[in-house]
């Protein structure tokens, strides 16, 4: 949990550090594992490619008791968050903060919303059903998951690098991470953002456009 906590933090600080020369360059960094490989070029040359960690396959029950995989955001960037509907601490304000967002963006296609319940216990379909409908969410842009507890946590903290955990001595039974993760459409990190932090939520809100911009500017290639 410690590595996982110190990793996440690096990760924001390292979106701070960025924040410049991404207003200069008008592209996000990518974050996560990396790594390099010797490639030969077309000349015949050789040269250098890296590669980038990304989110793997899933299949998982949506609020509607039906199975969603990653082909749903294909071609789509995404925001990412993991939480569970009994939260007494952090997950409200995340998901108001995050609800901001949807709002902004609830007519643009290309950005999507993606919520994965920790508490594996009791967080069926139908109670994240109603806790979409208590939060105003109603459709397939947001999506609310759940899954087996390996499935789930192994996403989170390998994956999303979010970390996550049962904690019998916290009075809500889980604990976790409240980074919302922005994904890109080759399903890359392009950023984590303290969901509870209105400066680093108002962040976020200003990333998305500039990732929809790269996105299209790389689709015109």
């Amino acid at each position: 949990m410690k590595h996982l906590y110190s990793a996440a933090c690096a990760l924001l600080v390292s979106s701070a550090l960025f924040l410049t020369s991404c207003k200069e360059d008008k592209k996000l960094p990518v974050y996560g594992l990396r790594e390099t490989k010797t490639i030969k070029n077309a000349d015949g040359s050789a040269g250098v490619d890296t590669i980038y960690q990304t989110i793997p396959a899933f299949k998982l029950l949506n609020q509607d008791s039906v199975y969603i995989t990653n082909d749903q955001f294909k071609g789509k960037i995404y925001i990412a968050d993991f939480f569970f509907t009994s939260c007494t601490s952090i997950c409200p304000i995340m998901h108001r903060n995050l609800k901001t967002i949807y709002d902004k963006f609830q007519d643009n296609p290309d950005v999507l919303f993606l919520s994965h319940t920790i508490d594996f216990k009791y967080d069926t379909p139908s109670v994240l059903k109603k806790y979409a409908k208590k939060l105003g969410v109603d459709g397939p842009k947001w999506q609310f998951v759940y899954g087996p507890k390996d499935t789930i946590y192994t996403l989170a903290e390998k994956s999303y690098l979010v970390a996550v955990m049962q904690d019998s001595t916290n009075r809500d039974g889980y604990v976790h991470q409240g980074f919302l993760v922005l994904i890109d459409k080759d399903k890359k990190i392009r950023g984590a953002y303290d969901g509870t932090n209105p400066e680093q939520v108002a962040q976020l809100m200003k990333d998305i456009p500039i990732l929809l911009a790269e996105d299209h500017k790389a689709d015109k290639k």
